[in-house]
């Protein structure tokens, strides 16, 4: 058994490529899902696909991060929304674009948590939190200042979430994707200068697909990993092995 039968899962920026996958991944497990995103036609279009809710809400927005999840009954939660932010390094960057990256990534996610766990704690089934942080987070990447920045501290929320929510029964682990090579993501490391030199430190040698990182947060929610909670999972071909 998946344990998918215990409640409903929301997961954030599912208009994007790895929230997405996540959804119909959790759907095809019979999961019942809120799909939460910027794009509300995707969303839709996700929707009528694999017969997942969705919810409207502004992660940036205390106000309304709390309209949409006070009270909403929920069993699991994928912190997947994120915003890229800017290739700067600490000398260069737009302090704007940081004060962003960190809103939507970092403090998004904490508002989330904030209010999806007091749900999971009335209803006293426990639960699952599986926050998507980066590689980046676990080493240093040229031109990633903010974006590490934010995916780091999400890593702090990832650890202390998982040692308060613990005695409720209520894991919380995170999982650090290497590149998944979007439309998004090919402006840089499509650059031959950028992504070959990369992938020659990378064991596994490619990029990522949506579905290999969708995958493993489908086990972290899952009974199958029951017992797994406060990890760092990197989906990283091994580059932060080396």
């Amino acid at each position: 058994m998946n344990g998918f039968d215990k409640g409903p899962i929301l997961v954030t920026g599912a208009s994007g490529g790895i929230g997405g996958a996540t959804v119909r991944q959790l759907c095809a497990a019979d999961a019942e899902v809120i799909a939460s995103g910027r794009d509300q036609g995707k969303l839709d279009a996700l929707a009528a696909d694999t017969g997942c809710r969705t919810l409207a809400f502004d992660l940036t927005s205390e106000d309304s991060v709390k309209g949409a999840l006070d009270g909403l009954d929920l069993w699991g939660v994928v912190n997947c929304g994120g915003f890229g932010g800017e290739i700067a390094t600490p000398m260069d960057t737009d302090i704007a674009v940081f004060d962003k990256v960190i809103a939507i990534n970092t403090r998004g996610a904490l508002l989330v948590t904030k209010y999806a766990s007091r749900s999971m704690i009335r209803l006293g089934k426990g639960g699952a939190i599986v926050n998507v942080s980066s590689q980046a987070a676990l080493v240093a990447l040229k031109s990633h200042i903010s974006y590490g920045a934010s995916k780091a501290a999400l890593d702090n929320i990832t650890r202390v979430s998982a040692l308060e929510l613990g005695r409720y029964n209520i894991r919380v682990n995170g999982v650090h994707p290497t590149v998944v090579m979007t439309e998004m993501s090919a402006f840089y490391w499509g650059r031959p200068d950028i992504g070959e030199p990369f992938l020659a430190q990378m064991p596994l040698g490619r990029w990522a697909t949506e579905d290999e990182i969708a995958a493993p947060i489908v086990f972290l929610l899952s009974d199958g990993a029951s017992m797994i909670s406060g990890v760092a999972l990197p989906i990283d071909g091994g580059f932060t092995a080396c």
